[in-house]
C-alpha cells in the first residue's frame, strides 16, 4: 500500500513537472550528445535560466559540469545529466526542513497575496492533518473579504472541519484569539490560521500580522509553531520579492509552492528556496483537496529530469 502511494505520488509530480521536463530534458540530452565545447557550456547556462533556475543557480549548475568535464572529457550524456541532478538535489536538501507539529497544539499561521491560493490551501492542509487522524480546527481571519470568509466556511463544511469566523471587516486578531480559545477548549490538535491577503507593499497590513503573532502568543507563547508563505509557482521574481518583505514583518518558517502544474518553468522551486534560504515544505499540484504534497526533493528531481 505505501509503495502503491509513493508510485502515484511520484507519476503525479512527473505530470505536472511535464512541461518542464519537455523543454529541459530532451535539449539536454541533444546538447551533451553533441561536443561539449565552451558555446556548448554556455547553450546549458541558458537552458538552465530559461527553466526558471535564476541566473546565479543556472551559472552555478554550469560550473559544475565544467569542472567535471576539465577531470573527464569522455563523460557521457547520461553521467552529464546524473551530475545536474546530484547538484540541484544537494541544493534543496540543505534547506529540507521538516513540518514541525509537534506540539499539543499545533499552530499553523498562513500568509499570502490575495490570488496566490491561500485559503485553498488552508483547507488542503487541514485535509491532510485531518487524514491523519488528527482533530483540526480552522481560523477564518482574512476579514477584508467576505468571499474569504465564505470559501473556507465551505471547505470547512465540505471537510467537516471545526471553524471560527467573525464578521467582515471585524478585528482578525480578535478571530485568531477566539480560534485559539476554542481549540484549546475543543482538544484540537492542529490549529490553522488563514490572513487576509495582503499586499506585501502595504506597511499597516502587515503591521497586523505582527499584532496576530502577538494575539497567539498569548494562548500559547511558544505559537506559531509554522508561519507558512503561500507563494505562485509562476509568479517568479515578483514571489521572491514578497516573501523577502512578508519574512522582515513575520519571521517565515517555510513556503507552499501553489500552482506547479501551470508553469513550464519548474525550475523555480530551487531559486525560490536557494535564494529565500527557506524550505519549501508543500507543493500544490493540481485544484483537488488532495494535491497538496509535502515536498520531497529527490522525488522532485527525479521527476523534473525524468
Amino acid at each position: 500500500m505505501v509503495l502503491q502511494f509513493i508510485k502515484s505520488t511520484y507519476q503525479s509530480l512527473k505530470d505536472v513537472l511535464a512541461k518542464t521536463r519537455s523543454l529541459l530534458g530532451a535539449k539536454l540530452t541533444k546538447l551533451f550528445s553533441g561536443k561539449i565545447d565552451e558555446t556548448a557550456l554556455l547553450e546549458l547556462e541558458k537552458l538552465l535560466y530559461e527553466s526558471d533556475l535564476g541566473v546565479p543557480i543556472a551559472k552555478l549548475l554550469t560550473n559544475k559540469v565544467r569542472e567535471h568535464l576539465k577531470a573527464n572529457q569522455a563523460l557521457k550524456p547520461e553521467a552529464l545529466t546524473q551530475i545536474l541532478k546530484d547538484e540541484i538535489l544537494l541544493l534543496l536538501k540543505t534547506k529540507e526542513i521538516p513540518v514541525q507539529a509537534s506540539s499539543s497544539l499545533a499552530v499553523f499561521l498562513i500568509v499570502g497575496v490575495n490570488g496566490n491560493g491561500k485559503t485553498t490551501s488552508v483547507a488542503k492542509l487541514a485535509h491532510r492533518f485531518q487524514s491523519e487522524g488528527k482533530k483540526v480546527l480552522i481560523a477564518a481571519a482574512d476579514t477584508f473579504r467576505a468571499a474569504a470568509i465564505e470559501q473556507l466556511e465551505i471547505w470547512a463544511n465540505r471537510l467537516k472541519l471545526d471553524i471560527v469566523k467573525g464578521k467582515a471587516q471585524c478585528d482578525p486578531a480578535s478571530v485568531v484569539f477566539d480560534a485559539m480559545t476554542a481549540a484549546k477548549a475543543r482538544g484540537a490538535d492542529v490549529a490553522i490560521i488563514d490572513t487576509a491577503g495582503r499586499l506585501h507593499t502595504k506597511i499597516p497590513l502587515m503591521q497586523e500580522l505582527e499584532k496576530i503573532r502577538r494575539t497567539l502568543k498569548k494562548i500559547a507563547p511558544d505559537a506559531p509553531h509554522e508561519t507558512l508563505l503561500v507563494l505562485d509557482a509562476t509568479a517568479g521574481q515578483n514571489a521572491i520579492e514578497q516573501a523577502k518583505t512578508f519574512h522582515q514583518f513575520t519571521p517565515l518558517t517555510g513556503l507552499i509552492l501553489t500552482k506547479l502544474d501551470g508553469t513550464a518553468k519548474g525550475g523555480c522551486v530551487v531559486a525560490i528556496q536557494e535564494t529565500l534560504g527557506l524550505p519549501v515544505k508543500f507543493i500544490g499540484i493540481g485544484e483537488g483537496v488532495e494535491d497538496l504534497q509535502v515536498f520531497d526533493p529527490k522525488s522532485f528531481v527525479d521527476a523534473l529530469f525524468g
